[in-house]
């Protein structure tokens, strides 16, 4: 039992549970889900559908921040990617045609990574502190998705693009069925091939790494690169599936719900050793505990401030150092005075 509770991925899974158990206290059918029309519905079903994009935001950010890096400015690639997206759609003769939503979605991913690698450049290249090298296109890009949309809100009518981020595909919502190729193949090339143990090379040492060999500067730049990409398709299936796109609010803050996602699983900021699980896991907390704040009445005005103290208490709670000094045994033996020898004692006088 002590094993288990000192695992890294114990605490979120016990909030993860704790959240679930509200939910069902106030909302008794809360984990039942029921097939409708050849899909599967229910609560659990739309925790994962639009939690979607985050946890794909999560899984690039896992990779960055092994490197000891940070990406600021996949909140604007989301709303870039879904911007050029929408509006290339909305300027094809026929919004349903296959060909044309392929080659919007392949323009807004072409895009992002190019902006991922720039990221990757800045960092690696220039040797710029990645807070501030993504902090550009986290300003400027979304001036840039103004700039596509001429500061309007995009709309379409696609059925082959509301299939992205809307849609169902073997009775389960497209968008899962993407995340779980994304992190399938995450998972393949960082524990499966040695591109992972590369990575946490480079965010133990950058400098070591090098020195034994490592192209640290071209996989930081991949690196990246696969970030914004996350990020990108994160754009589309928000953007589809409200079949419109937002240059000022599509992904606002979503850089920091992934960060938060990271370290919740048990990554650290420092960089090195990552958790693709852990990561997942943290995102399902994020979007479970925004759910369970809206099913149970919350007041608007105060959801950030409880979302703030819940994620702190997880973050708190899953510290070794915290619990050791809050949750520490109590009435632990004080070691014993040291006895005096033989040759140590010394005769008082009568």
């Amino acid at each position: 039992m002590t094993a288990l509770v000192r695992h890294r991925l114990f605490w979120p899974a016990a909030v993860l549970v704790l959240l679930l158990a509200a939910n069902v206290a106030f909302t008794p059918g809360f984990l039942s889900i029921e097939m409708k029309d050849g899909h599967l519905y229910g609560s659990l079903i739309d925790i994962f559908r639009f939690g979607a994009p985050l946890i794909l935001v999560a899984i690039g950010m896992t990779l960055v921040i092994a490197t000891g890096g940070i990406d600021l400015s996949v909140g604007s690639v989301v709303a870039i990617s879904g911007a050029l997206a929408c509006l290339h759609i909305s300027g094809l003769p026929d919004q349903n045609d296959v060909g044309g939503v392929l080659a919007a979605v392949g323009l807004a991913l072409g895009l992002a990574l190019v902006l991922g690698a720039w990221n990757g450049f800045l960092v690696a290249g220039i040797g710029i502190q990645p807070i501030i090298a993504t902090l550009i296109i986290m300003v400027a890009g979304r001036g840039l998705a103004q700039l596509i949309t001429d500061g309007q809100i995009v709309t379409v009518n696609s059925a082959s693009y509301k299939l992205i981020g809307g849609g169902y595909w073997l009775t389960l919502p497209f968008s899962i069925l993407i995340v779980l190729a994304v992190l399938a193949l995450t998972a393949f090339l960082t524990r499966r091939l040695a591109l992972g143990l590369l990575v946490e090379s480079i965010g133990g040492n950058a400098t070591a790494s090098r020195l034994a060999g490592i192209r640290s500067r071209g996989l930081t730049v991949a690196v990246y690169a696969f970030c914004a990409l996350c990020a990108g398709i994160a754009g589309l299936m928000i953007s589809s599936n409200v079949s419109s796109a937002d240059g000022n609010n599509a992904g606002l803050w979503i850089e920091l719900d992934a960060i938060l996602a990271v370290v919740i699983g048990g990554t650290s900021l420092m960089g090195g050793r990552f958790s693709l699980g852990g990561t997942v896991l943290g995102a399902l907390v994020i979007q479970t505990l925004t759910t369970t704040i809206y099913s149970i009445g919350i007041p608007p005005e105060t959801t950030l401030l409880f979302k703030a103290l819940v994620v702190t208490v997880v973050c708190l709670v899953q510290s070794p150092a915290f619990r050791e000094k809050v949750f520490q045994r109590r009435g632990r033996r004080r070691p014993a005075a040291p006895q005096a020898t033989d040759d140590e004692k010394v005769e008082v006088p009568a």
